[in-house]
């Protein structure tokens, strides 16, 4: 063999051994694999698989290690086209509506008739845009010349004259059906006269608002329904059976009665005399779990309801079944939407990894700690929190009694 190739042999070996003696004394150090669940594309569901396991409890703890590794700026700029929201298919309406120069009227009054969802305290005189004031009130005594007729588990008067009140009907449930004899129809869909969310506070009033720092690392998911219908019960097994879980209310049940977490977490008793009741305690609950899985009644397009939002509102993140364009009402990057797994095992795979994960698991609390809303803040200008105004605009745009048949 020549000379100058067992010279360059010799180099080769020479360069092979002092590369692996720097290796293993630290000098030289070869890119690792990020610890870091990757952002799951809705496009594709990917699998956690291959991610290192760092089992955490303190949701604080877990917030120091993102904003070490991760921060605002660089979440704002990887969700910058969510900034000013974007929603895609007009799943919500203007909360400003039309201009000024529509409105007909400077004071409207709606007596709502009969027996509601809508809370007791929505009940005020609002001062709403344009200059306009809104009564709206249960009280015939209040409102004894209301402009409008508010119906909801009730049905309006079948004919209407030119001076009488207009009659506006309201459906939140999925079906959407319409009396058939309503001058103003409100439901949860955009494409109805006026739309109402199920985003705001008074949804749920009088409840226990602790949110515990602490997660169960043994525990993953919460889930409460007592509703128990056949086709959500399945889906909800389907996965439970595969995470660890706590189950409460009347469905599939693992923890031993209804008021449960009152005696596993004392500090969500309500504070008050009274007979605790089982959603007392629901956001209270639901804080102490990494995940709420929260499964909607129907699957249809934008009936996203409190069982989402409650979960968003407990510091928790929801696994969620039911509208397919949810993303259009709800924070960036703040929820899993299960439909666009391949399957529960790759879910409930996805699921595990992103809760022994406390820097990718604290990037679905980020929207919040870093101020950006995205869609959430038109869903929440949209709900039943600022629904006296927008309907006292429309019945102002109408021209209220004097309104044509």
């Amino acid at each position: 063999m020549p000379m100058r190739h067992l010279n360059a042999m010799a180099a080769l070996l020479m360069m092979f051994f002092t590369l692996l003696i720097l290796s293993f004394t630290g000098i030289l150090e070869f890119p690792s694999a990020s610890t870091s669940l990757p952002h799951h594309d809705s496009s594709s569901s990917s699998s956690a698989a291959g991610v290192s396991s760092d089992p955490f409890g303190d949701i604080l703890v877990a917030f120091r290690k993102w904003d070490s590794q991760v921060g605002c700026a660089r979440f704002r700029e990887n969700h910058k086209g969510s900034i000013r929201g974007n929603v895609s298919s007009g799943s919500l309406q203007e909360s400003g509506g039309s201009g000024c120069g529509k409105m007909k009227m400077d004071h409207v009054r709606v007596l709502v008739k009969g027996w509601t969802w809508v809370p007791d305290n929505l009940e005020n005189l609002y001062s709403c845009r344009c200059g306009m004031t809104c009564l709206w009130t249960k009280s015939p005594v209040l409102s004894d010349s209301p402009d409008a007729l508010l119906f909801e588990t009730t049905t309006p008067p079948l004919q209407r004259r030119v001076g009488d009140p207009l009659r506006v009907y309201m459906e939140l449930e999925a079906g959407r059906k319409r009396s058939g004899r309503e001058d103003i129809f409100i439901s949860y869909h955009a494409k109805d006269d006026v739309q109402t969310t199920y985003a705001g506070a008074l949804f749920h009033n009088n409840r226990n608002y602790h949110i515990s720092a602490h997660k169960n690392n043994d525990v993953l998911v919460y889930w409460s329904s007592s509703r128990c219908l056949s086709h959500r019960d399945r889906l909800a097994k389907s996965l439970l059976d595969l995470i660890p879980h706590h189950s409460f209310g009347k469905c599939l049940n693992n923890v031993g009665g209804l008021n449960s977490a009152l005696s596993m977490y004392p500090e969500c008793v309500a504070e008050s005399n009274t007979e605790p009741k089982w959603y007392d305690h629901l956001h209270c609950a639901m804080s102490h779990y990494k995940f709420v899985l929260a499964i909607e009644n129907t699957a249809t397009e934008s009936y996203v309801t409190e069982k989402l939002f409650y979960a968003l509102d407990s510091g928790s993140v929801p696994i969620y079944f039911g509208a397919p364009n949810v993303q259009d009402f709800v924070p960036p990057h703040s929820v899993i939407d299960g439909s666009k797994f391949g399957s529960m095992k790759e879910l409930a795979a996805y699921v595990k990894q992103l809760g022994d994960d406390p820097v990718a698991y604290s990037e679905y609390h980020a929207w919040r700690r870093c101020g950006l809303v995205g869609n959430y803040g038109r869903t929440r200008a949209v709900s039943l929190d600022t629904l006296p105004c927008r309907l006292c605009e429309e019945i102002s745009r109408r021209g209220g009694k004097n309104a044509g048949v």
